[in-house]
């Protein structure tokens, strides 16, 4: 079914008789999942069991299978090596549902020195299985949560992000820009994302604490990202960063893709760099807005290893080569 785009709110308008997307796409958070009160975590499997899938703790995995490769060399030049698995399986296992065996990033043998992952916010909504195969070569597919009370603009919900998972060649880095995370986050991450990124200042207004959230996510199979306004000071919660595996320094004000990159913030970037080289943790410094071909090196000097690139990828003549050279700029300036 074809689906055109309204890129005023960021929305997929989808015929009348698509009614589970037509239901998400009037509350994406809204009445297609039971909802609990208030301050009460969302139940991963609770949570997934309205949407009719397996949750992700019974879904039976093949192992990740380590890559043969220079140890010297970035993730990223061959796109087969980005996945232990990428199938679909029919037939029940624990239950009536099918199971499928989600994307999942191969066992990296070796240093990572970049990622580059383009965010699907740019890509054109009404061929994205298509869009998607055009960026098999990124890192991760970035995923835009939005709830237009947090940010003002609506995205995606729950059911379109899982549609995205079982169509996309490469794992989910979903960024949560949603209110009350404590009680969203763990259900996106029982979907099967790689990665799950939650906004800080989200969380403090819904009173939730964060260690709880983060760990949460890690518990439904989920890395735990944490993200920062380009005002909110970085300095605070850098004490936190053993209980999260990435953290996303907004370079844009979140909501709306193709703004200009705020080189402002850079300072932020170096501070959280400091930090993770501090404590020998392996936690991903993610940049997130106006990324291009000129404001790549400058991120990746202050400390970023993790790139979000939507219209640059998107708008290029061929994505697949932007993603290179993107990876290749960011990779020549890498600590």
């Amino acid at each position: 079914m074809r689906r055109a785009a309204d890129r005023r709110c960021g929305a997929v308008v989808v015929p009348e008789d698509d009614d589970a997307l037509v239901g998400e796409l009037r509350d994406p958070h809204g009445p297609t999942v039971e909802q609990p009160a208030l301050g009460e975590p969302a139940e991963p499997e609770r949570f997934e069991s309205r949407l009719g899938l397996e949750p992700l703790h019974r879904r039976r995995r093949l192992p990740a299978e380590p890559v043969d490769r220079d140890p010297e060399l970035a993730v990223g030049t061959d796109p087969a090596e980005h996945l232990a698995v990428v199938a679909t399986v029919g037939g029940p296992v624990d239950g009536d549902h099918p199971t499928r065996l989600a994307a999942q990033p191969a066992h990296y043998g070796g240093r990572v020195s970049v990622r580059i992952n383009p965010s699907i916010l740019a890509a054109d909504f009404a061929r994205m299985a298509e869009e998607l195969a055009r960026i098999a070569n990124a890192d991760l597919v970035h995923v835009d949560v939005m709830d237009n009370h947090f940010v003002p603009n609506l995205t995606f919900g729950p059911q379109m992000v899982e549609r995205i998972a079982a169509t996309s060649p490469i794992p989910l880095d979903v960024h949560l820009m949603i209110d009350d995370p404590a009680r969203w986050a763990p259900g996106y991450a029982a979907l099967g994302a790689h990665s799950v990124t939650f906004h800080v200042e989200a969380a403090r207004d819904a009173g939730n604490d964060i260690v709880s959230v983060a760990r949460a996510l890690r518990s439904a199979g989920s890395r735990a990202g944490l993200a920062v306004k380009p005002g909110t000071p970085v300095e605070p919660y850098l004490d936190l960063l053993p209980e999260f595996d990435q953290l996303l320094v907004m370079t844009v004000e979140p909501g709306f893709g193709g703004q200009s990159f705020m080189a402002e913030v850079m300072p932020k970037v170096a501070a959280a760099r400091a930090a993770v080289a501090g404590s020998g943790l392996d936690v991903w410094i993610q940049v997130d807005g106006g990324i291009t071909r000129d404001t790549i090196a400058l991120a990746a000097d202050s400390g970023a290893d993790t790139f979000v690139a939507g219209s640059a990828v998107f708008r290029a003549v061929d994505p697949a080569d932007e993603i290179e050279v993107l990876r290749e700029a960011a990779r020549n300036h890498a600590h």
